[in-house]
């Protein structure tokens, strides 16, 4: 596979995560009306996500592409 094209789909991938992320982060607030456990659920599933959004940066960032979260 070319780099320029796995640097793309990379790149692609890592703003799908970050989108994945902001979105799950907002379900925190939507779920702050609906208890304890909601927003906890919230939080786990965010912390999930951005987890997943820091690996793709930080494979990102081993190829030289700096992309700013």
């Amino acid at each position: 596979m070319n780099p320029t094209i796995a640097h793309a789909e990379l790149i692609a991938t890592f703003k799908r995560a970050e989108a994945d992320a902001a979105h799950k982060f907002g379900l925190i607030q939507a779920a702050a009306n609906k208890g304890p456990k909601a927003i906890q659920a919230a939080t786990e599933t965010a912390a999930k996500a951005a987890k997943r959004r820091d690996s793709f940066a930080k494979k990102l960032g081993d190829l030289g592409v700096n992309l700013k979260y």
